[in-house]
Parts: C-alpha cells; sequence; structure tokens
C-alpha cells in the first residue's frame, strides 16, 4: 500500500503558491507590474528634470577640470536655441530610469519569483546583484580614471585651434564613454553564462590568455579616442583583470556543475 507523497520534500517545500496562477493571472500581474514601472519611471523622470542642471554640472567637471589645465575657459557652450532644453530633458530621463532602476527591478521580481525554486531566486539575486555592481564600477572607473586621461590628452592636443566645447556634445561623449565601459565591466557575467552552458571552460580560457590580451588591446584601441599608450594601459588594466576574474568564476561553474552531477550520480545508484 502505498502513502501519497507528502509536502514536505525538498521540491514541494521551496515552490512558491505565486507558481500555480493561471495564464489570466499572469497576463494581470504583468500588467500590474509594467504598469508599476512605468509609473516610477515617470515619477523618476520628473525629480531627474528638476535636478538635471546640477547632475549635468557634476559631469562637467572632468571637462571643465580639463580645459582649465590648459589655461582656458572652462564654460562649456550650447549651439543652438533649444540645445539647453533638450539637455534637460534628455538628462533627466535618464536620471528617471536611474532613479526608478530598483523599483523596476523589484516589480520584475516579484513577477519571476514566485514561479521559481527557493535555490533559483538564490542564483537570480546574485546575478542582479553582482551585474549591477559590476556596471556601477564600470561608470566609476570611466568617470574617475579614463576621463580625465582622455579630456586631458584630447584638450591638450589643440595645437593652433581653439576648442569650444558643446553641452550636447560633450553629453553624447560622455555617456557613450562611461555606458561602455558599464558594459565592458559585465565581462564576467558574460564568461559565467558561457561556462554555465558549457561553452568555454577555465582551462579553455587560461590557454588562451594571450589571444584574449590580444582581443582586449584591440578593443582597447577602438574604444579609447586617443592613440597615447597610457590611455591604452589604463584601459586594458581592469579588462584584463576581469578577464582573470571570469577564469575564477568559471572553475567556480564547472566545480559546482561537478558536484551536481556527483550528487546525481549517487541519487541514481
Amino acid at each position: 500500500m502505498t502513502t501519497p507523497q507528502s509536502d514536505s520534500s525538498p521540491i514541494a517545500s521551496e515552490q512558491e503558491p505565486g507558481g500555480k496562477m493561471s495564464f489570466f493571472e499572469h497576463l494581470v500581474d504583468l500588467r500590474q507590474r509594467l504598469i508599476n514601472s512605468a509609473m516610477a519611471i515617470a515619477v523618476g523622470a520628473m525629480v531627474g528634470v528638476a535636478i538635471s542642471q546640477k547632475v549635468f554640472a557634476w559631469i562637467a567637471l572632468p571637462m571643465r577640470e580639463a580645459l582649465h589645465k590648459q589655461n582656458l575657459d572652462d564654460r562649456l557652450v550650447y549651439t543652438s536655441p533649444t540645445g539647453a532644453i533638450n539637455l534637460i530633458i534628455t538628462l533627466g530621463i535618464y536620471i528617471g530610469v536611474v532613479l526608478a532602476a530598483p523599483v523596476v527591478l523589484y516589480q520584475i521580481w516579484l513577477f519571476i519569483a514566485p514561479g521559481l525554486y527557493k535555490h533559483e531566486r538564490k542564483a537570480v539575486s546574485a546575478f542582479i546583484f553582482f551585474s549591477v555592481f559590476l556596471f556601477l564600477a564600470g561608470i566609476s572607473f570611466g568617470y574617475f580614471v579614463m576621463l580625465p586621461y582622455m579630456l586631458n590628452f584630447l584638450i591638450g592636443f589643440q595645437g593652433p585651434f581653439r576648442p569650444l566645447i558643446s553641452i550636447n556634445e560633450y553629453f553624447d561623449f560622455i555617456l557613450i564613454v562611461l555606458l561602455g565601459l558599464g558594459v565592458i565591466f559585465e565581462l564576467p557575467v558574460l564568461i559565467f553564462f558561457l561556462a554555465l552552458f558549457g561553452i568555454v571552460t577555465p582551462a579553455f580560457l587560461w590557454k588562451n590568455l594571450r589571444y584574449a590580451i590580444l582581443i582586449i588591446a584591440v578593443i582597447a584601441a577602438i574604444v579609447t579616442p586617443t592613440p597615447d599608450a597610457m590611455t591604452m594601459l589604463v584601459f586594458m588594466a581592469p579588462m584584463v583583470a576581469l578577464y582573470f576574474v571570469g577564469i575564477g568564476v568559471a572553475a567556480l561553474v564547472v566545480r559546482n556543475k561537478a558536484k551536481r552531477a556527483a550528487i546525481d550520480a549517487k541519487g541514481e545508484r
């Protein structure tokens, strides 16, 4: 005589009641999450527009310092009647997205968490945390380290000309640099997924280290707008360090997969 399976099994205990929602209930929940996210972005954008001038004054500091070092007028200009207002609105929207990001991520989490097991929720939480941390680290590295090197070189290379820096062009430039570095700093996360699906291994990454450094050097030559070797080395150093971090991440993934395979093999016996 068989007894009914108890709900105290590990799988059952890790499941959430929300994972049993119907398809229509999921759609209703998704609609609510999208509305909440849109409202958060709208409120964030209004706050962003209100503080955008102060934020841009902080963003413009590296450029103004570079101009000041060359004994030049450090005031930035706009070259069209709508240049200033366009910058305020655009920057306000970006600030709004940043301010609303925690709310949006939380809404995404509320939508997907009920359908996940406990260990999956921990994995997703760790993934979100490290992705955001690395992205912010890339932006910080770009602002505090890369921009001073790049701007000092570019402004110092004026020749017989006198720079007249537009606020809109400067904002586009700094946006590309900071967001680009933020994305590049996600390299360990990319390696994590490649290792998770068995596309790369720690041995493969270590064996091809010299090719990776060559690729990093090519990327540095393309991304950095300055041809001096010092700027390229400053750009390459964190990327090489992130590559080694990625090797460590891949090793952890392979080790965990081996442990799980060994546990499954014992369970089949």
